[in-house]
């Protein structure tokens, strides 16, 4: 039951999340063998000035086993 979620800054219509959610339920498909009625996407939009707090911190400073793609970016 792959649940996939996504954090980016506001300004994304709802049809470009849709066509993302989309996109990675496909990979996620293809690559781990799923049936697309087991995957679900969530898509959270987070202003820039809590990045670094809400997203950053938490989900990737503070949880390095994983993450299997780095950025390539540092704001703090």
């Amino acid at each position: 039951m792959p649940h996939v979620v996504v954090k980016l800054y506001p300004g994304r219509s709802d049809q470009q999340k849709q066509a993302l959610a989309q996109a990675i339920t496909k990979a996620v498909m293809s690559t781990l063998g799923s049936g697309g009625e087991s995957v679900s996407v969530g898509i959270e939009d987070v202003e820039p000035k809590d990045w670094a707090s809400r997203v950053y911190e938490p989900d990737i400073v503070d949880k390095p086993e994983t993450i299997f793609k780095q950025p390539g970016y540092d704001p703090r």
